[in-house]
C-alpha cells in the first residue's frame, strides 16, 4: 500500500519527478542532505497538518476518559489525531505493534515525499528508534496469557514487542538490505537514529537510509510509572497548558505518541535526481552523562552540543536557532538553559515544541528534527506555547507568542534521555 504525497507540500514548492541516481558502488564522501519527511503525532495525520497546527499553537494535549485510566494520577496525553489502521491495510496493521504501525505511516510519506528514489536494495538502510517498543504488546499479551491461558498468545507477539520491530518492519517495506538499526536511547531514540544515518551515509554503507523515532506508550502501565517516578504535569484542569517549558509554574512533562522519518542522502546524488533538498544535516553530537539515571548534566549536553558543531563545521555565532529538548521538568530545563548558555550564548533563538505536541519520547528526536528542518527551510521559527512566566534562571531567549520570521541558517535539535544520553543534531541550508 503507497502513500501518494501531495503536490502541494509546503509553501508552493511542487514534487519533482524522479530521476535515476548514479551507479552503485560509488562511495561519495560529500554533504548529506534531507530529502524526504514524514510523520503521524498528535497535531495531524502527516506533516503538513502537524507544521501548520504547530505554527498556529493548537494544543492537542486531552485528559483521558477510558475506563482504564479513571484511577490513573495522571490522565493527561496527547493522542494521534488518526489512527495508523486508516493509513494501512487491515491484516498488516493487525501483526505489528501500535508504535510499529505508526513508524510505517511516517516512513512511508517520508519515502513517497522524497520521490521514492532509484536505489538497490544493497544500498538502502534503515535506522528507526524507540525508547519503550512493543510496550503495549508486551502488557496485553500478558493480560491475555494470565486471563485465557498461554496457548492463546498471539504467534506474532515476539515481532510485535521486540524494540527492534519499527525498524525491521520498515525495512522489510522498503526492501532495505543495507542495514535495519534500532537505537533504544529513551527520549533521544529518534534523534540517536537520525545521527547514525549520517554515519552510515559517511562511512559509504548505503546511498539512501530512512531513518526516524516512533513511540506509542499511552497505556496503563506506562503512565502509571511515569507517573510515579514524578516525571508528569498534572495540570488536569487545563490540560492545553499543561506543558509548560521554562515557565517557573512548570511540573512536568506530558505523555504523547506519534513518529516522525526523514530520508537522507549524499548531496551530489539528490542533485542528480533533481530532488528536494530540505536541508544539509551538517554534524552530529553524542555523549552520555554517565551521571545519575534520571538527573541531567549540563557537562554531557555541552559536550553533545560542542561535538555537533564541530562536525558541521560551525561555530556558536552560526546557530541561529534552538529547537530544545526542553520537556518542562523543574530541572531539566534549566540544565538545558544553562548548557545553550554556555555552548552557544544568549543570541539564538529557541523554541520547546514539546510545549504543543507533548513528550513523544522515543519518536521525540525525530518529530523535532522534523520542525528544526522546516524552520530552516520555510525561514520561520515556532513559537513556544503557555510561556508566561519564564524561569529567572533561563538566561537564553524563547520564542513566544507569534512564530518568529527570520533566515534560519543554521539551527540544532537537542534530544536527551533517561540514562544520560545526549544526542544534538546540526542542520543547515543547503549550498
Amino acid at each position: 500500500m503507497s502513500y501518494e504525497a501531495s503536490d502541494d507540500y509546503f509553501l508552493g514548492y511542487p514534487k519533482l519527478p524522479d530521476i535515476p541516481g548514479p551507479p552503485d558502488g560509488e562511495v561519495r564522501t560529500t554533504g548529506v542532505v534531507v530529502t524526504g519527511l514524514g510523520m503521524t503525532t498528535p497535531l495531524g495525520a502527516d506533516v503538513h497538518s502537524t507544521w501548520t497546527a504547530l505554527l498556529a499553537g493548537e494544543s492537542p494535549i486531552t485528559v483521558l476518559d477510558e475506563a482504564w485510566a479513571r484511577d490513573l494520577p495522571v490522565r493527561l496525553a496527547g493522542r494521534l489525531s488518526q489512527e495508523p489502521t486508516e493509513a494501512l491495510d487491515r491484516v498488516e496493521a493487525r501483526r505489528m505493534d501500535r508504535c510499529q504501525q505508526i513508524a510505517m505511516v511516517a516512513a512511508r510519506q517520508a519515502w513517497a515525499d522524497a520521490g521514492a528514489p532509484a536505489v538497490a536494495p544493497e544500498r538502502l538502510a534503515v535506522v528507526m528508534g524507540t525508547g519503550l517498543g512493543g510496550g503495549k504488546t508486551l502488557v496485553d499479551q500478558h493480560d491475555v496469557s494470565s486471563a485465557k491461558g498461554p496457548g492463546r498468545v498471539s504467534p506474532f507477539a515476539v515481532t510485535m514487542l521486540m524494540p527492534n520491530g519499527p525498524a525491521a518492519a520498515v525495512s522489510l517495506d522498503l526492501g532495505a538490505r543495507a542495514g535495519a538499526h534500532a537505537p533504544t536511547s529513551a527520549c533521544a531514540s529518534g534523534a540517536e537514529a537520525i545521527a547514525m544515518g549520517l554515519a552510515i551515509l559517511r562511512a559509504g554503507r548505503a546511498d539512501v537510509v530512512v531513518a526516524g523515532g516512533t513511540e506509542a506508550c499511552i497505556g496503563r502501565l506506562s503512565m502509571a510509572a511515569f507517573a510515579r517516578m514524578g516525571a508528569l504535569s498534572s495540570r488536569h484542569e487545563e490540560p492545553e497548558r499543561a506543558s509548560r517549558p521554562f515557565d517557573s509554574a512548570r511540573d512536568g512533562f506530558v505523555m504523547a505518541e506519534g513518529a516522525g522519518a526523514v530520508v537522507l542522502e549524499r548531496t551530489e546524488s539528490a542533485r542528480a535526481r533533481g530532488a528536494r533538498v530540505y536541508a544539509t544535516l551538517a554534524g552530529t553530537g553524542m555523549s552520555s552523562d554517565a551521571h545519575a539515571m534520571t538527573a541531567p548534566s549540563a557537562d554531557g549536553q555541552i559536550s553533545a552540543i560542542r561535538q555537533a558543531l564541530r562536525s558541521g563545521g560551525l561555530g556558536p555565532p552560526d546557530i541561529v536557532h534552538v529547537n530544545a529538548h526542553a520537556p518542562g521538568t523543574p530541572v531539566g530545563d534549566r540544565i538545558e538553559a544553562s548548557a545553550l548558555l554556555e555552548s552557544i550564548g544568549p543570541h539564538a533563538l529557541v523554541t520547546a515544541t514539546k510545549s504543543i505536541t507533548g513528550h513523544l519520547i522515543g519518536g521525540a528526536g525525530a518529530i523535532e528534527a522534523i520542525f528544526t528542518v522546516l524552520s530552516i527551510f520555510n525561514d520561520v521559527i515556532p513559537a513556544t506555547r503557555n510561556l508566561d512566566d519564564k524561569d529567572p534562571e533561563v538566561k537564553v531567549e524563547v520564542v513566544t507568542g507569534s512564530p518568529r520570521r527570520t533566515k534560519v541558517t543554521a539551527a540544532i535539535s537537542n534530544s536527551f534521555g533517561f540514562g544520560g544520553h545526549n544526542v544534538v543534531l546540526a542542520f543547515t541550508k543547503p549550498a
